[in-house]
């Protein structure tokens, strides 16, 4: 009888954390999440094509429940007719699985006076693209798709809806977090500059944390970046700014 009851005390504690626990993760899970900061990077590489040298890259986001908005720029340092670069991304997650779609807007294209707020298909600045993928957590793919805006022609001079895929492989080693991706473009395309498949992204990145004070950490990272379409190699290195309580 004793025993029974020593069973029956452990059942209910066990079952009293258990909900306590879920409940906890549902809190969490339920909570709004708020990011900024800016990375700083020696040279903008972006799918194998070379956009610019010493960048400035803020973000901002906001995320509820798998759903985020987050913004994203790029203003050159060094050089002030590098590529500038402002863009909107409303993206769902669940699981591995996740889809979005993204406002690009350079400071180049088909508008000649540049401005933001002009959407005419024949006369903007702006590209719209949406994604989806799944992370199988031991490596990634994701798919992109052009579907509005300036986007680039294929070889019989029409709307190309260009895309890249990308497969991604994150690993750890020796205290570093590692990225190994390789990205294509499966079809011809003025966009990414190529006419029919091409393999134009290969790239190794290396992140790792410096712990100045218990407050402040600065995650530094370097990529080896090639594309074998264009014959060209990258190493760019940077470094990533976020606020500390």
């Amino acid at each position: 009888m004793k025993k029974t009851k020593i069973i029956m005390l452990a059942a209910l504690l066990f079952g009293a954390a258990a909900v306590e626990a879920q409940e906890t993760e549902a809190v969490e899970k339920s909570k709004v999440g708020i990011s900024i900061g800016t990375d700083v990077v020696s040279r903008y590489i972006w799918r194998g094509q070379d956009l610019g040298q010493v960048s400035l890259q803020p973000t901002l986001g906001i995320e509820y429940k798998g759903l985020s908005l987050s913004a994203w720029g790029s203003v050159g340092l060094s050089d002030p007719s590098d590529t500038k670069e402002f863009d909107l991304t409303l993206a769902y997650s669940i699981a591995g699985f996740n889809i979005g779609v993204t406002d690009y807007w350079f400071n180049a294209g088909l508008d000649p006076k540049n401005r933001y707020f002009k959407y005419n298909a024949n006369c903007t600045n702006h590209v719209f693209e949406a994604n989806v993928g799944y992370d199988f957590k031991y490596v990634s793919v994701q798919w992109y798709t052009n579907f509005a805006g300036n986007d680039g022609l294929n070889s019989d001079g029409k709307r190309a809806y260009s895309s890249y895929f990308e497969i991604a492989a994150p690993f750890r080693l020796v205290t570093v977090d590692w990225l190994a991706s390789v990205g294509a473009v499966p079809y011809a395309t003025d966009f990414y500059g190529v006419d029919g498949f091409a393999v134009t992204n290969v790239s190794l990145k290396a992140t790792k944390d410096i712990h100045f004070t218990d407050k402040f950490t600065l995650p530094i990272f370097a990529q080896i970046a090639a594309n074998p379409r264009t014959e060209k190699a990258y190493f760019v290195f940077g470094f990533t700014l976020q606020p500390w309580d």
